[in-house]
Parts: C-alpha cells; sequence; structure tokens
C-alpha cells in the first residue's frame, strides 16, 4: 500500500555501518548496466563526475563501461553521466558546477543522472538554480523525495531504482501503491443504499452545473449507493437532466439534506458567494467533507472533528497561505506541509505528484502521472470518488490517496488525446475494484 521515499539524511541512516567501497562497486555497477539496456546502440559516452560519492560512483560506471567496450570521450557522445552531485545538495550549485550542468544540459545527448539529477534537492524535489534534465535516473536502494516530488519529478525522466545491498528502513514520507485500493469497502449483502455510502453534493450553480454533475456521476461509479445534489433552484431543471440517478434539493435545504447523507462534497460550481453555507455545513455538521473548488475561496481555518480533506490546486493552495502559485509550484512540499498546519485536516494537492498531507504525519505521493488529466472537470470527478469513499467510512487518509489512484488508473483506460472528464467517471468502477 505504502513505499518508502527517502530523504538525504534517512538515506545516509541506511548506509551507516555498511563498506562504502562496496556500495559505490554496486551502485556503479548499476549505473553501467542501466546505461547498456536503456541505450543499447551506445557505444560512447561523457562524464561529469564531483569529488564526493556520487562522483566515485560515475567512475566506476566510466571504468565497467570501458570495459564492456564503451568509449570516453569529450564531446559528441552517445550517452552522457550525471555524477556532478549527489543527494546531500543543498540550495544552489556554486558556478562552476552550474556552468557544467549547463553543458550537460547543451549537450543533445540523453543524460543519465547518478541517483539525483544534479541541481535537484533529494530531499524536498526542489531546484534553486541551474539542475539536469535527465532522461534517466538510476537511483540507489530507494526512490528519493526528490525524484517523486515537483519540479524535481520533472527533471528525473524514467527512475530506475537500484539495489546496493542495503535494508529498507522506516521514512517520513512514503508514495502510494495500486494496493492501497484493496482498502476500499465493498458493498455488502446486508447494505442498503444509505449504508453503502450516502453523499452529499453542494454546488452547481447556473453556468457551472457540470462541475456538480460530474462529481455526483463520479461518486456514484465510485460506488457510492446515494447520492443528493443541493444546488440554487433555478439551476434544479438543468441539473436534472445531467444525472437522473441523485435526488436534487434547493440549495437553502442543504443543511436538511446532510441529515441523510454519511459524506459531504462541497464547492464543484458553487459559487465564490456561499461562504457562509460552507461554514455552516462545516460547523454545524459532523460528517467526513471533501471541500474543493468554489468552497476553498476565502476559506478560514475551522474547528471540526469530522474528518475533512481540502483538495486545492496550487493556484487555490496559494491564495489560502497567501503566496504566488509559482511559488507553491517550487516549494510544494513546503506549501502542502504549511496549509495542513494551518487548517490541521488532510490536504490533497492536485499536481503531476499529488501531494497528501495530514496533521503531524509524513507526506504521501500519488505518482503515475497521467498528462491527459490536465483537463476540465476532472478535479470534480476527483472530488466525487474521495466522497464516495468518505461515505464508506474509509480513513480520511486512505480514502484520498484511494481515490487519487483510482482517479488516474480511470484516466490512463481513456484515450491519450482529448480525454475529458466524463471518460474518467466511466473508467471508474473497473478501476476502484482492483480484482
Amino acid at each position: 500500500m505504502l513505499a518508502p521515499l527517502y530523504t538525504s539524511e534517512e538515506m545516509k541512516a541506511a548506509e551507516a555501518g555498511h563498506d562504502v567501497s562496496t556500495l559505490m562497486e554496486n551502485a556503479g555497477q548499476a549505473v553501467a548496466e542501466a546505461a547498456m539496456r536503456r541505450f543499447p546502440r551506445a557505444r560512447t559516452f561523457a562524464l561529469h563526475a564531483g569529488k564526493g560519492a556520487n562522483g566515485g560512483d560515475g567512475k566506476i560506471a566510466a571504468r565497467i563501461l570501458e570495459e564492456r567496450g564503451w568509449t570516453q570521450v569529450g564531446d559528441g557522445a552517445d550517452v552522457v553521466i550525471d555524477a556532478l552531485l549527489g543527494t546531500g545538495i543543498h540550495g544552489a550549485p556554486r558556478d562552476d558546477v552550474a556552468a557544467q550542468i549547463e553543458l550537460i544540459n547543451d549537450s543533445g545527448a540523453p543524460v543519465l543522472a547518478v541517483d539525483i539529477p544534479s541541481g535537484v534537492n533529494a530531499s524536498t524535489g526542489e531546484v534553486d538554480g541551474a539542475a539536469v534534465r535527465a532522461a534517466v535516473t538510476v537511483t540507489m536502494h530507494g526512490p528519493k523525495v526528490g525524484l517523486a516530488v515537483g519540479p524535481g519529478c520533472f527533471l528525473s525522466g524514467d527512475v530506475v531504482t537500484a539495489d546496493i545491498g542495503l535494508e529498507h528502513r522506516e521514512t517520513r514520507h512514503r508514495f502510494v501503491t495500486r494496493d492501497i485500493l484493496r482498502s476500499v469497502p465493498r458493498k455488502r449483502g446486508e447494505d442498503n443504499k444509505y449504508t453503502a455510502g450516502s453523499v452529499l453534493v453542494v454546488g452547481g450553480a447556473r453556468g457551472t452545473t457540470g462541475a456538480v454533475a460530474l462529481a455526483a456521476r463520479a461518486a456514484f461509479r465510485a460506488d457510492a449507493g446515494y447520492v443528493a445534489i443541493a444546488a440554487p433552484a433555478d439551476a434544479l431543471s438543468t441539473i436534472e437532466t445531467l444525472v437522473v440517478e441523485a435526488v436534487k434539493r434547493p440549495l437553502e435545504l442543504a443543511v436538511e439534506a446532510a441529515q441523510r447523507a454519511t459524506a459531504l462534497a462541497l464547492g464543484p460550481g458553487l459559487g465564490r458567494d456561499q461562504q457562509p453555507l460552507v461554514r455552516r455545513l462545516l460547523e454545524e455538521t459532523s460528517l467526513p467533507a471533501v471541500v474543493d473548488a468554489d468552497a476553498l475561496f476565502e476559506l478560514q481555518p475551522f474547528d471540526r472533528a469530522a474528518p475533512t480533506v481540502l483538495t486545492p490546486h496550487s493556484g487555490e493552495l496559494a491564495r489560502l497561505l497567501g503566496e504566488e502559485s509559482k511559488w507553491v509550484d517550487a516549494h510544494r512540499l513546503e506549501a502542502l506541509e504549511r496549509a495542513v498546519d494551518r487548517f490541521r485536516c488532510i490536504v490533497l494537492l492536485k499536481g503531476a505528484d499529488t501531494l497528501i498531507g495530514a496533521p503531524d504525519e509524513g507526506v504521501w505521493v500519488v505518482g503515475d502521472n497521467v498528462p491527459a488529466l490536465a483537463t476540465a472537470g476532472t478535479g470534480d470527478v476527483l472530488t466525487g470518488i474521495i466522497a464516495a469513499l468518505l461515505a464508506k467510512r474509509m480513513d480520511a487518509r486512505e480514502a484520498t490517496a484511494a481515490a487519487a489512484v483510482a482517479h488516474r488508473l480511470a484516466a490512463a483506460r481513456g484515450p491519450r488525446h482529448g480525454l475529458i472528464a466524463s471518460d474518467v467517471i466511466d473508467a471508474l468502477p473497473g478501476c476502484i475494484d482492483p480484482s
């Protein structure tokens, strides 16, 4: 269900007490084998190696490649090996190293990075200056946080994990695997439509009725037994044609409608003038809730015992933190942790590297990015899935992570080009049940 993601300090702890020369030999061997496997037609390579252990790994790889008939050259190489900086870098590279990084990126040859692309912070994914753009990264022992979290994940290419003879350890941050879907409750013989999961979706102002419809349909396809929609009265007739199966209620009866629900989905197409209603539903109900889209606008910290999940994208999170969205994109781990500390609830930060934080816990990272998800309405679909799993009384963090995994699996089953949110909904049933 969860796999380790190592910080620089956690890797140092894992290596402590082991023979350094043996570890380096194993690492160099792994790099050389990966180069030969990934670039079978290559016969020349250029090595950029620093003075530390990372450079040592690269030099061992170079020796092995030469033993296998490859030739080390200065320019015009088939492959460039980046062994300049290791996992211990903090801050921007020195000017001389930055110049080498620029040479690597300008070489025109595919780059194989040793452990992590030089310039990427292994513990956070942050990039403070020049950084190598790799085609493949051979990382030792286990994936590093910086290979899974942006912007570092966008520079890492394909990540290959090499076994260098260390035992795995507990890590603060974890990678979510598809096995988490096995924790999703199935409908039982004694269930009725309410006990199978009852969701109230609140939103759907005129002009944005599609958002609430997508969230409601996604909740049904994520196996909720009952879904109701609370929306402005003048939008209900339109919503009636979009989601036949859902019960419709006027927005002013949302609190009353919540009495039949086991989870709330607040925000899809709600409109930014409904903050008082959002506040009331959060403070006056004890239902698990997912808060998205317009319900996040000007949201202030709240006090509630029930599980609560916020699902901002970088722009929405930036507004909640009083920052610029570009700052969030550059410091995603820090931004998420600040949001969790402020709101004391589960926070899912959307993106290619979907991050899930919880109070006093490490961050869970959902990988397997599907670029086709960058289209309107897919966030509403994710909200509906999370609400359905919360309605089944799953642990809030597990429900959020399972929903994100199912969301990506469903998108991967759709067209690579021209995917729309409804395609994701249609593929959901086969993804929620991994059997």
